[in-house]
C-alpha cells in the first residue's frame, strides 16, 4: 500500500514538475517526492520539519486549515508566510472520497511572476489525487472490516482459542501483522465505533464485564458497558507520540477537566502544605486533596480514559497488551495525575494491582477503614505511607499538627488491627488503600 501512494506522489510530481508531499487528514506524512533543487527556499522549515518528523505541528496544521483545505474540492493555492516559517507558497490538493477528505497533497508553488502549473496539469494531478482518496478510503475501511477478527482475540479463552483468534487476525492483516502495534483501551466508550482511526490497524468495541476492584475476564475493563479497543501501528518503540495523540482525540474535550481540577486542587493543597515542609507539586502533596481520597465517591469513575499498553512486535502478545492497556485506562481514573491518556509503562503499582481479583483486594481488616464513615482516617493513612512513615511529612502535606497525625495513625491500627510499626502490615494497607482506587 505504501508503495502505491509513493507511485502516485511521484506522478503528481511529474505531472505539475515539483516535489509533492502527500499527508492524511491529521497532517501525518504518508509520502514524499524526491528534492534535489538547489534553492534554499524550497526547503523551508515546515516542509523540512514535516518530512524529518513526519507530521506537522498543530499550529501549522491552523493555519493551512485556515485557508479551507478542509471544505475545498480543487487546488488551493497559499501564499509564503516566512513569519510562520513558510518560505514559497503552497499549492495544496485536497484527496477526498465519496466528498470526505482523507488528506492532502502539497507542492511548492513558483515564485510570484514565474509561470505556475497550468490548468489541465492540475486538473490532471487532481484524478490523481482521486485515485488516492479512494486507497486511503479503503486503507480505513479495511481496519473497520477487521472489527471481527479484532474482537475475537479480545474476547478469545486462553489456549488454543486465543492461538485460533490471532492466527485470523494475523492472516487478515497479511504482512503488516508482523509489525509493531500498540493496544489501547478507551473507557467508557458511549456507542458504536468510529469510522476511522488514524493509525489503526483495527478498531473494535468490546462488552466490558463488571470485574470488581482489579482484574476479570479477558475483555473486561472498569464497570459495565463498553470499551474502545484499538490496534495502532508504530513505527518504533520510541516514537510512541503521534499514536497518544491519536488517542487523545478520541477522548472529548471535557475528559481532561478533572485531571485539571485536581492539579488545582492539588496545588492549592501543597502551597499551603508547604509552609511545614511538603514541596509542592509532590505525590504526597497529591494524596493529600480530599478527591484523591481511595475510599471517598468515585468522582471519575464515569470520566472517558484511555490506557495504552507497552509496544508489541507481531501478535502473539496482543491479548497481553491489551490487559496492560485496561489496567492502564482503569488507573488513569484512579489517579489522574497519570493523565487521561494513560501508558502500561508509567502506572507505578498500579500494574500488579490492576492483576489482582476482587477478593484479593478485598482484605477483611481494611473493609471498615475504607467505608465513607472512616474517609478521612483513609486519607489520613495513604499519605501517611506514600511518605515512607515519616511523620513530619505527611502532617505537612496533609496540613495538619503532628499530634493530630499521630491520633488519626492510632485510630487506623485501632480500625484495622494493624500494627504500622511492622512492614508487612504497611505493605498490607498500603496496597488495600491503592486498590481501592480501582473500584
Amino acid at each position: 500500500m505504501k508503495g502505491d501512494y509513493q507511485d502516485l506522489v511521484d506522478e503528481i510530481s511529474a505531472l505539475l514538475g515539483a516535489p509533492a508531499t502527500l499527508e492524511n487528514r491529521d497532517f501525518r506524512l504518508i509520502a514524499f517526492g524526491a528534492h534535489d533543487s538547489d534553492d534554499d527556499l524550497a526547503m523551508d522549515p515546515v516542509r523540512t520539519r514535516s518530512i524529518l518528523t513526519r507530521q506537522s505541528t498543530a499550529a501549522v496544521r491552523a493555519w493551512f486549515e485556515g485557508f479551507g483545505i478542509a471544505r475545498a474540492t480543487g487546488p488551493v493555492r497559499i501564499p509564503a508566510a516566512p513569519d510562520a516559517g513558510v518560505f514559497r507558497g503552497r499549492i495544496c490538493l485536497p484527496v477526498r472520497y465519496r466528498g470526505i477528505v482523507q488528506g492532502y497533497v502539497w507542492l511548492l508553488d513558483q515564485e510570484p511572476g514565474a509561470a505556475g502549473p497550468d490548468a489541465a496539469a492540475l486538473d490532471a494531478a487532481m484524478e490523481v489525487a482521486q485515485r488516492i482518496g479512494v486507497l486511503l478510503a479503503e486503507e480505513a475501511k479495511a481496519g473497520a472490516d477487521l472489527s471481527r477478527e479484532f474482537l475475537a482475540v479480545l474476547t478469545a479463552g486462553p489456549g488454543w482459542q486465543q492461538e485460533m483468534a490471532v492466527s485470523a487476525l494475523r492472516a487478515a492483516l497479511g504482512p503488516a501483522g508482523d509489525g509493531l502495534h500498540a493496544a489501547v483501551c478507551v473507557t467508557p466508550w458511549p456507542g458504536e465505533a468510529p469510522p476511522s482511526v488514524p493509525g489503526a490497524a483495527a478498531v473494535c468495541v468490546v462488552p466490558r464485564r463488571g470485574a470488581g476492584p482489579a482484574g476479570g475476564p479477558p475483555g473486561g475493563g472498569p464497570g459495565d458497558g463498553l470499551a474502545l479497543a484499538v490496534l495502532l501501528r508504530l513505527r518504533s518503540t520510541d516514537a510512541l507520540a503521534p499514536a497518544l495523540t491519536a488517542v487523545a482525540r478520541l477522548l472529548p474535550r471535557s475528559a481532561a477537566r478533572p485531571a485539571a481540577a485536581t492539579t488545582t486542587a492539588t496545588a492549592t493543597a501543597a502551597g499551603a502544605a508547604t509552609r511545614g515542609g511538603a514541596p509542592a507539586g509532590s505525590r504526597a502533596a497529591d494524596r493529600a486533596t480530599p478527591s484523591a481520597h481511595p475510599a471517598g465517591e468515585a468522582s471519575g469513575a464515569h470520566r472517558m480514559t484511555a490506557g495504552v499498553g507497552d509496544p508489541v512486535r507481531g501478535l502473539a502478545d496482543l491479548p497481553a497488551a491489551w490487559e496492560q492497556a485496561v489496567a492502564a485506562a482503569r488507573a488513569a481514573v484512579a489517579q489522574p495525575r497519570f493523565g487521561p491518556v494513560a501508558q502500561w509503562s508509567r502506572i507505578g503499582p498500579y500494574r500488579m494491582l490492576a492483576g489482582l481479583t476482587a477478593d484479593a483486594a478485598d482484605d477483611p481488616v481494611t473493609r471498615a477503614l475504607l467505608t465513607p464513615a472512616h474517609r478521612e482516617l483513609a486519607r489520613t493513612a495513604e499519605v501517611f505511607l506514600d511518605c515512607a512513615g515519616q511523620a513530619g511529612r505527611a502532617a505537612a502535606a496533609l496540613g495538619i499538627h503532628r499530634q493530630t497525625l499521630y491520633y488519626r495513625i492510632a485510630r487506623v491500627e485501632q480500625l484495622t488491627g494493624l500494627e504500622l510499626d511492622e512492614g508487612e502490615d504497611r505493605l498490607l494497607l498500603h496496597m488495600a488503600l491503592k486498590a481501592a482506587r480501582l473500584t
